[in-house]
């Protein structure tokens, strides 16, 4: 494929170039993630450029939501960020380049100008592209000291082709693509020159990106062409035009699909960092059938061959079980210290690390987690669920009031010895352990579910599970305990 060819050549070079006008949504970190695996996987440097040349819509808080959320999913990068804004004379130099060789022309075409123009057209049903009114004539036409713009000259006969390393060989006649500008009125410079400009001074060999910038490549192509023919090593890089991602349903995403900013996948879905990138590898991605990729591995196996070239479909349910497996598979230590920072000042790490392999088995999210620890730090009295509540009858207290007597006299306070003397119980008072444990549960974490009781008894200690039993137990000669 072409990406090998260039990557066995030369050394790959990558870029992310985010537009800091809001958060980083999942399309843009999925295409962060495939530049950066890309670049690893070569050997390559991959390079992060902030396209923040819309001073009216970037803001500093967006930049920095951007850094946060590439951080947080491990994307390094090999230099610091390139501030595109801070580039504008460079993209004039080059503006003015193609200006004095003849590639670029003067247009002195009023809006007023302009605007009759797409009136005809649109009257016309025609395509709506600037007419090249400008290209050949004599800027001594316009008036003395007119407003103008620099519009690029691009092809007009014959056609461009594109061989895009995912979506194939793409073709596309040049009389489509109009003379666009390059620098407006005011001499500020284009999105479409800025790009090229600063793609080909950080060295970037591959742009890998959304395929909603696959028209762009063939705008962009010419001023490479151009500046190619005037100064020389100015060789177009391979593009990597990757499908967008879709709702499950198959619309195009939005928020009411999961399109928000990666800190919300973190903050409020509760996702590690590692089931993000493991889920963001598989949208658009396959290895096989494997579904559960470490960074090393993907590291790895990533190439471009392997990126489909449909759309692939976001399904936060799928994310959710991904989550869940990377929960299980979590350092306990770690999990704690991401728990407590849900739970409060209250939270005890070393409990919370104690707890963690009882909690995380069936935890798909952080808040999961969160939630069935908080037992741990309740305060007496308990807040009972309606569930938990009604568990708590009459019978069921004189019940707690001999689980209470049983595990009184026991000084092992561990699973093995405790589930001996509940057991034992129960057969005393003919009732099948359930008839003990829901009753406990309730009583000692206020819910009715929870990890195992006797894992729940020990994570409480002996004085705390005996205090929690007995404010609910009604003792055999049927006094209630209210302490």
């Amino acid at each position: 494929m072409a990406s090998d060819s260039i990557a066995t050549a030369q050394q790959v070079v990558t870029r992310f170039a985010p537009s800091p006008t809001g958060f980083l949504h999942i399309g843009g970190a999925r295409t962060a993630l495939f530049n950066w695996l890309f670049a690893r996987h070569h050997g390559g440097r991959t390079l992060l450029r902030i396209e923040d040349t819309d001073a009216k819509r970037s803001t500093q808080e967006a930049i920095d939501k951007i850094l946060e959320g590439l951080d947080w999913l491990g994307l390094d990068y090999d230099e610091p960020p390139v501030y595109q804004s801070q580039r504008a004379g460079r993209h004039r130099e080059v503006a003015l380049t193609l200006l004095e060789a003849g590639h670029a022309y003067k247009c002195f075409a009023t809006p007023e100008d302009l605007e009759a123009m797409r009136a005809e057209q649109r009257a016309a049903k025609q395509p709506m592209r600037y007419d090249g009114r400008w290209r050949d004539r004599d800027p001594a036409e316009a008036p003395e000291g007119a407003p103008y713009t620099v519009r690029l000259k691009t092809p007009t006969e014959g056609e461009t082709a594109i061989d895009d390393a995912v979506q194939g060989r793409v073709t596309v006649r040049n009389a489509e693509i109009d003379d666009y500008i390059l620098l407006r009125a005011d001499g500020t410079p284009t999105y479409m020159l800025a790009v090229v400009v600063d793609d080909h001074d950080m060295g970037v060999t591959h742009v890998i990106r959304g395929d909603d910038h696959l028209n762009n490549a063939f705008r962009q192509l010419p001023i490479y062409h151009s500046m190619d023919a005037i100064e020389g090593g100015w060789p177009q890089p391979v593009y990597a035009h990757v499908p967008l991602i879709h709702g499950a349903d198959g619309a195009k995403l939005s928020k009411r699909h999961g399109a928000v900013g990666v800190e919300a996948y973190r903050d409020e879905e509760g996702v590690l960092p590692e089931a993000l990138f493991n889920y963001l590898l598989r949208l658009g991605w396959g290895h096989g059938d494997r579904e559960e990729i470490t960074r090393d591995e993907a590291v790895e196996l990533f190439d471009l061959d392997g990126v489909g070239k449909s759309a692939s479909r976001f399904d936060i349910k799928k994310l959710q079980n991904l989550n869940g497996h990377y929960i299980r598979e979590a350092d306990d230590a770690r999990l704690a210290e991401l728990v407590a920072e849900r739970i409060g000042a209250q939270a005890d790490r070393d409990l919370l690390t104690r707890a963690m392999p009882v909690l995380k088995p069936r935890a798909k999210q952080l808040g999961e987690l969160a939630e069935s620890a908080s037992f741990l730090f309740a305060t007496r009295p308990l807040a009972m669920t309606e569930k938990a509540e009604a568990l708590l009858d009459d019978e069921s207290r004189v019940r707690l009031g001999h689980v209470g007597a049983a595990l009184r006299g026991e000084n092992d306070w561990t699973i093995d010895p405790l589930e001996t003397s509940i057991k034992a119980l129960a057969e005393r008072l003919e009732l099948g352990l359930g008839k003990l444990a829901q009753p406990m549960r309730a009583a000692l974490t206020g819910t009715t579910t929870s990890p195992g009781i006797f894992d729940v008894l020990v994570l409480l200690g002996k004085d705390e599970s005996l205090a929690r039993i007995d404010a609910q137990a009604t003792d055999p000669a049927g006094v209630r305990n209210n302490s």
